[in-house]
């Protein structure tokens, strides 16, 4: 069988390819190697996996098993079977929808504009900001997913320095808790535990002493490296000294409104993008 070749252009600064040989262990022989055999198990061994076209996509997962090709693999596969199994998330991503235009209107996963002093993507993910009666919490996170998706394909940085999530739990209500029953919490780990980026700290802020039942088993399926990760505070600590927060975090950067415009904006204008990445849902 014909080996598929995608090649990779580097289009990244000095600065990102030296952040990544050091803490990563790319180099150009690790990336050429990685990609290679990964291209020939795809092709030989799991042909039902079908997978967006660049190359940058593959090495995103090789970048987050620091180039450990069978880790990768796995990954890999897990993601794909995620992706398929889940339909509830990854499918029927048209931004007009009335459900998503509701919960792009809310904003409830907001990207800052600009990283921390690390280089690395701050997402905000406002829990409680939808209303349980009228938003179904796998809408919610077939939103988050689909902001997600598309800063990964916007800007490949996030692969090499990572992400940060703070959870904004303010306003967090019982009837928020039981939308995630065990098994949904399981399914969400499982997804955050697979994508192809590297989750470095995880800080849930303005959380109520109650919430911590529904964190501790969020822990409970996490990968003992996630679980290091994991911060809970009443107000915001760990990245408040390395980025301009939006003003409702005690910053002074763009406010949720603003960031929510912006995103609402930058999903519409992607609408065709959507539609085409469903087929890579799919397994043959």
């Amino acid at each position: 069988m014909r080996i598929m070749t995608r090649l990779y252009v580097p289009s990244l600064n000095e600065l990102c390819y030296n952040h990544a040989e050091e803490f990563l262990g790319e180099t150009t022989v690790n990336r050429t190697n990685g990609l290679t055999e990964i291209e020939r198990w795809l092709c030989n061994e799991q042909p039902h996996i079908c997978m967006q076209n660049e190359a940058r996509y593959i090495i995103y997962f090789l970048r987050t098993t620091k180039f450990d090709v069978e880790k990768a693999k796995r990954k890999i596969a897990m993601y794909h079977k995620i992706r398929a199994d889940r339909v509830e998330w990854f499918q029927n991503r048209d931004p007009f929808l009335p459900e998503l235009q509701e919960l792009l209107d809310i904003g409830v996963f907001l990207p800052l504009r600009q990283k921390d002093a690390h280089n690395r993507q701050v997402v905000i993910i406002r829990t409680a900001a939808h209303n349980p009666k009228y938003h179904s919490q796998d809408n919610v996170f077939k939103v988050d997913k689909m902001i997600l998706d598309l800063i990964l394909h916007l800007d490949e940085t996030i692969s090499i320095y990572g992400i940060v999530a703070i959870f904004d739990m303010k306003n967090v209500t019982l009837s928020h808790a039981l939308q995630l029953p065990p098994s949904l919490i399981k399914r969400t780990v499982e997804s955050w535990e697979n994508y192809p980026c590297r989750p470095q700290l995880l800080e849930f802020v303005n959380a109520p002493i109650h919430v911590n039942v529904v964190l501790n088993v969020f822990r409970s399926f996490m990968s003992t490296k996630m679980k290091s990760r994991v911060k809970i505070s009443r107000r915001i600590t760990h990245v408040s000294k390395v980025i301009n927060l939006p003003p409702e975090l005690g910053g002074s950067g763009d406010s949720y409104h603003d960031l929510t415009v912006y995103w609402k904006k930058q999903v519409q204008d992607h609408a065709n993008w959507y539609a085409e990445t469903e087929k890579f849902n799919l397994q043959s």
